[in-house]
């Protein structure tokens, strides 16, 4: 007998060619590593791009009991805030393209 899980997700093919960080993200959160919290804070200009990080700052990343995250995003203007909430999906991907696999839980914005 071999020591090989059995689970089908591992065993079927992607239909579509994945990021270097779609794979590696969930290759590491196999062994239970993750990209680091601090690191997404340091590297935010970087991962959110221009648009968004001109308008928003993290405030605070939180895990949640089912241990995805809580994004709290404090908009440079208060105005921004419905702006940036029309933007949640788009910030969602962002993030879970950077940690490589299906992070995020809720994105909470703070005045």
């Amino acid at each position: 007998m071999s020591n090989h899980n059995n689970d089908d997700k591992f065993l079927k093919r992607a239909a579509r060619p994945q990021t270097m960080a779609g794979v590696m993200g969930g290759f590491l959160k196999m062994f239970g590593m993750r990209a680091s919290d601090s690191d997404l804070a340091a590297r935010w200009a970087e991962i959110m791009g221009a648009d968004i990080s001109a308008v928003a700052t993290l405030a605070a990343i939180k895990k949640m009991r089912d241990d995805k995250f809580n994004i709290v995003i404090r908009p440079t203007n208060p105005a921004y805030t419905l702006q940036l909430s029309y933007m949640a999906d788009d910030i969602t991907k962002r993030i879970n393209k950077y940690f490589g696999y299906d992070a995020v839980g809720k994105i909470s914005f703070r005045k």
